[in-house]
């Protein structure tokens, strides 16, 4: 990554300023160019390594809140610079950062706990996050971020296309549009060495066949949804626009603090009532949240701006959330997967809370107090249950390209 670097992520500023440096090295090699805008105006850049026609797609920065992908974006591309066979056959193209506008109001890239990550946090409401667009509006109504996505799918064709996410606590798995045979061995061996738990029983994975622990295949069209209530739908999301050219897409994601909960595939004593469990604490937690939102002056209340309307949204698919997790059979009847669920049961109106701080600071400064407090007693007691161990930013980084490298090879073996 650099010296600059390791002990951080880098800014969308600091990826272009890097891709520039590149395309200066490199003129031959490397170009950079703006494939659009964002709704603020915020330009998106993609670098170009080679010319093959044979290409991986690299997407960084679709969730502002995961920023672990810029920084492993950047190490790829200095090493396809650097390494002639990566690029034998093959080119390389890097979408820096497809959300610019979560990136700016996302302002942790260095968090030293979770309480404070989450006091700069910022997640976009899901009509608005560049890759879930697709399964929550109609065509016409697309953000100019997943236009500009799809569109470079359409332009390079990728056989792979690997978006970069991360979780906040937990461990690393891989969501695979199609099955690579080959991936989980080598993404194992790079977990275990660099001491990051492999989440097996992932809950954004519910109910998906798994080629190996953590490496989940997304289910057939007819599948029904391990959480009926949720609007949004991989199936739907721009992560299956590459199936048009032959292609496929591998979602690697990799924790900022490593959680003990996540990687036991023992049997749960009772996972039925632990679902319960935790669809009773989510209730209760949201509620709280809610509470502190319906006191707060009316004119803070309805000003709107992207912070509130993420957190409302967030709220909003509480209830739904929670009676998916009492009446619905659990997926998985594992200690990792209750894990999972449980650290996603915790995210939700910690999320919100998060935001809806940020939304109020500065003009209702009581219910930013109250709601400042839920975020530091929830943030402690999500890390002390799940044992939080910081994950170093460059093993982070590591982790995730060893993996995006490991997918390329095999795909590219299977795709002929």
């Amino acid at each position: 990554m650099g010296p600059l670097l390791e002990l951080r992520y880098p800014t969308p500023a600091e990826l272009v300023a890097a891709a520039r440096a590149l395309t200066v090295r490199s003129p031959g090699l490397c170009v950079l160019r703006q494939v659009g805008v964002s709704r603020a105006g915020r330009p998106l850049h993609l670098l170009s390594v080679g010319r093959a026609e044979r290409a991986v797609l690299v997407v960084a920065g679709a969730h502002a809140n995961e920023p672990a992908g810029g920084g492993t974006l950047l190490a790829l591309a200095r090493r396809t610079v650097r390494d002639p066979e990566l690029r034998d056959g093959t080119s390389w193209h890097f979408l820096l950062c497809a959300d610019p506008d979560g990136a700016s109001l996302h302002v942790t890239p260095s968090p030293r706990s979770l309480y404070d990550y989450h006091l700069g946090f910022f997640r976009p409401a899901g009509p608005e996050q560049p890759e879930w667009a697709p399964s929550v509006l109609p065509p016409d109504r697309l953000p100019p971020e997943t236009r500009a996505l799809t569109g470079v799918i359409d332009e390079v064709r990728p056989y792979l296309q690997v978006s970069l996410h991360g979780t906040d606590l937990g461990g690393s798995w891989v969501q695979l549009t199609r099955d690579v045979p080959g991936l989980a061995e080598p993404f194992a061996k790079s977990a275990a060495q660099l001491h990051i738990p492999v989440e097996t029983g992932a809950s954004d994975a519910a109910g998906w066949p798994a080629s190996g622990p953590g490496v989940h295949v997304m289910p057939a069209p007819e599948a029904a949804p391990a959480y009926p209530s949720l609007t949004d739908d991989a199936r739907h999301s721009t992560w299956y626009h590459a199936h048009r050219y032959g292609g496929l897409t591998a979602v690697i994601e990799v924790p900022m603090w490593a959680g003990d909960l996540v990687d036991d595939p023992a049997p749960h004593p009772a996972p039925h009532a632990a679902m319960g469990l935790l669809a009773d604490r989510l209730l209760r937690d949201a509620d709280e949240v809610r509470r502190i939102l319906e006191d707060a002056r009316p004119e803070h209340r309805d000003a709107g701006g992207p912070l509130l309307r993420a957190a409302t949204w967030v709220l909003e698919l509480v209830p739904g959330l929670a009676a998916d997790l009492v009446r619905t059979p659990p997926a998985d009847g594992t200690r990792a997967y209750v894990g999972s669920v449980d650290a996603f049961a915790r995210r939700v109106p910690l999320r919100a809370a998060a935001m809806l701080r940020r939304a109020l600071s500065g003009t209702d400064e009581r219910a930013a107090a109250r709601l400042e407090y839920l975020v530091a007693r929830w943030s402690a007691a999500f890390a002390t249950s799940f044992r939080a161990r910081w994950v170093p930013v460059g093993q982070q980084v590591e982790h995730q390209s060893r993996t995006v490298l490991a997918a390329a090879h095999h795909a590219r073996e299977q795709a002929g």
